[in-house]
């Protein structure tokens, strides 16, 4: 299973970190988890391309997380590939309905099949997955995917406060994804800085940590900020960035 990350950065893009995307690929199956803005420009550039993606699964329904939603339909649909499947938590309907009404000449261009999912096992894209709730100003699921044959388990926070439960669902994935939004001096809730996160990771076992969501205050010092994760947690952490594949 490879992943690449299209986008680590949040609701305040950097030039060089589009909003939240990662693409999954395991032999001919895709899937895009989240599609903030930026990401479909990311999905171009990548190898599948937006042609090749044909399932999204959604963590929650902020912007910056469903932002090229209806751009990717819309660049689907001019290149000749016209269903999408979009699965999500509750509400993902009612999401994608809204924005249908707004913009109603799209309605009927794309095979559009929405499911929606809760904190339970099930599978999509050819992936078998597991979800749990996030904590967050919002409802959201976290998800870890199966790994196959020699292959890790990936698990993907979404945007979340660090918490045990948290970190007990990806204990002993190959790969975790983890929301890091700021460093330590940023008084936040929804989000977790570097100590909180650190100290929820302790006594877990991790192949790697990826951090990011990142928000600009966490540029220039991304070397103090996995200091301070280290204090209290000893595995492997390193920043995500735009582009960068990785194999579980």
């Amino acid at each position: 299973m490879r992943l690449t990350f299209l986008g680590t950065g949040s609701a305040m893009p950097l030039p060089d970190r589009a909003q939240t995307g990662l693409l999954l690929e395991r032999d001919d199956r895709r899937l895009l988890v989240d599609a903030g803005a930026g990401v479909l420009g990311r999905l171009a550039a990548a190898d599948a391309g937006y042609e090749g993606v044909s399932t999204v699964l959604l963590t929650h329904h902020h912007l910056d997380h469903v932002a090229d939603l209806l751009p990717l339909s819309k660049a689907r649909w001019l290149a000749g590939e016209t269903g999408l499947e979009v699965v999500g938590p509750s509400g993902t309907k009612a999401h994608l309905d809204a924005l249908l009404d707004a913009y109603d000449y799209l309605d009927g261009r794309v095979d559009l099949r929405i499911r929606e999912v809760g904190a339970h096992d099930f599978s999509v894209a050819g992936f078998d997955v597991d979800a749990r709730e996030t904590r967050h100003s919002v409802d959201g699921l976290a998800y870890r995917f199966a790994g196959e044959g020699d292959e890790g388990d990936l698990a993907i926070s979404s945007d979340t406060e660090a918490f045990e439960g948290m970190a007990a669902f990806a204990d002993g994935a190959a790969v975790f994804v983890h929301d890091c939004s700021f460093p330590d001096d940023v008084d936040v809730s929804n989000h977790p800085t570097p100590t909180t996160l650190g100290e929820t990771l302790a006594g877990h076992d991790y192949g790697r940590v990826y951090l990011t969501h990142l928000y600009p205050h966490t540029e220039g010092r991304h070397d103090e900020m996995l200091d301070a994760v280290g204090r209290h947690y000893d595995g492997d952490v390193r920043f995500a960035r735009d582009g960068l594949r990785v194999e579980c």
